[in-house]
């Protein structure tokens, strides 16, 4: 198993990247999420007073790690949990930049998602989930996602991520970025069910019980013990 020492070397960046990956190593490695500026600085091979000059705190080291996922599936100039906003365009937006960002920076971005344990979940994907989980929940109560948005965020996630490793392993001269939108669209394709033309409602079982599985998802059921709503939400989940 390579080192740390290793790692650092193949990322090849400077000092703040290797804060990056240090911090998103050692919290994806943590139980409790707690990780100490000692430990971050040591595995990035540099000292206190460099962490404090990029990221002015330990935490503002820990918040730049999280809101990366985060900030994939917002509107650059803009919130994407606006009204106003299209959440399927912001969607299409983040992954464009979540692609983007991997193939700009592709040994941190491997080693930050390429690293993972069998059984083990990637903490640092949970931001980029939620954030979808946010985007999508409104098109679950209008009836527009075939399956729960919970579901539908980790399939794009995972879809993404794995796009970009894809591209990332192929020579640069022979990419193709059009199989990202390709994958893109299909993936988005078979989540999302079209807008409805004006004055046509969808009112449909398959739309009513997206609808309820995004409530679910939100508010959860009060009235229902844990294993009655787990069996709701797989009736619900075959009905959308």
């Amino acid at each position: 198993m390579a080192t740390r020492t290793d790692s650092r070397s193949k990322v090849g960046a400077g000092a703040r990247d290797r804060l990056l990956l240090a911090a998103g190593q050692l919290l994806n490695e943590s139980k409790d999420g707690q990780v100490s500026t000692r430990a971050i600085c040591e595995r990035a091979g540099v000292r206190a007073p460099t962490l404090y000059h990029h990221f002015g705190s330990k935490q503002g080291l820990v918040d730049a790690v999280v809101n990366y996922g985060f900030t994939q599936y917002v509107e650059p100039d803009g919130d994407a949990g606006d009204a106003c906003a299209d959440p399927v365009e912001a969607v299409r937006d983040g992954w464009d930049r979540h692609v983007r960002y991997g193939l700009d920076h592709p040994s941190f971005y491997v080693l930050l998602y390429g690293q993972i344990e069998p059984g083990t979940p990637c903490s640092l994907t949970s931001s980029a989930e939620a954030m979808l989980l946010r985007l999508l929940t409104p098109l679950a109560r209008r009836g527009r996602l075939r399956t729960g948005a919970a579901e539908a965020a980790r399939q794009i996630a995972a879809a993404n991520a794995g796009v970009t490793l894809s591209l990332i392993a192929q020579p640069e001269d022979r990419r193709d970025p059009a199989m990202s939108r390709q994958v893109r669209d299909t993936i988005l394709g078979s989540l999302i069910v079209p807008e409805p033309e004006a004055g046509e409602a969808r009112t449909g079982v398959g739309a009513l019980a997206g609808a309820l599985s995004a409530a679910l998802d939100t508010e959860g059921a009060a009235a229902l013990t844990p294993a009655e709503e787990l069996m709701l939400k797989e009736w619900l989940r075959r009905l959308t």
